[in-house]
């Protein structure tokens, strides 16, 4: 944004901060204006016929700025990817553990990463990881969307699974 002495053209439209109208005038008028106010002519349209300007406090039209930016950030919400580990041969009670930990992690608002390691010759059965991994994502189905289908990646096999939107 260009303010006072910045603003490069010859006319421009003038409204003050409470939206009085002043029209349009010269741009020597309008920051004399302005000065007359003890405040400073901001640009707030330079692409309109003529440019838009107001006069306002400038500094404190840029702490309001700050702060709204400010309370946008507390409100947003990053995203994580939390991750359970899994084996494939895992008793149920430990499965039912890791199950409750992966609702926790989507009530929390975060991602769940389900990984399964395969060691030795487990990996020649990786229809029993694709099955353990369904097994999850149906007791999740509640509250979580399955977002990347059970997938092998090397020794280990990946479901990434996202909380339901409540919208």
């Amino acid at each position: 944004m260009r303010i006072n002495q910045e603003i490069r053209v010859r006319e421009v439209r003038v409204n003050s901060a409470d939206g009085e109208q002043f029209g349009i005038m010269p741009i020597a008028q309008a920051l004399e204006l302005a000065a007359e106010r003890h405040l400073d002519l901001v640009e707030i349209a330079p692409k309109a016929k003529p440019p838009v300007c107001r006069i306002m406090d400038y500094g404190k039209y840029q702490y309001e700025q700050q702060k709204r930016e400010k309370e946008a950030r507390k409100r947003q919400r990053v995203i994580d990817v939390k991750e359970v580990k899994l084996r494939i041969r895992i008793e149920q009670h430990d499965f039912d553990v890791k199950t409750k930990n992966a609702i926790r992690f989507l009530e929390g608002g975060d991602k769940v990463k389900a990984t399964i390691m395969f060691r030795g010759r487990e990996l020649s059965h990786p229809e029993l990881g694709e099955e353990l991994l369904n097994k999850m994502a149906a007791q999740l189905q509640d509250i979580a969307v399955v977002e990347r289908k059970p997938k092998l990646e090397g020794r280990n096999m990946v479901m990434i699974v996202a909380p339901k939107s409540s919208k």
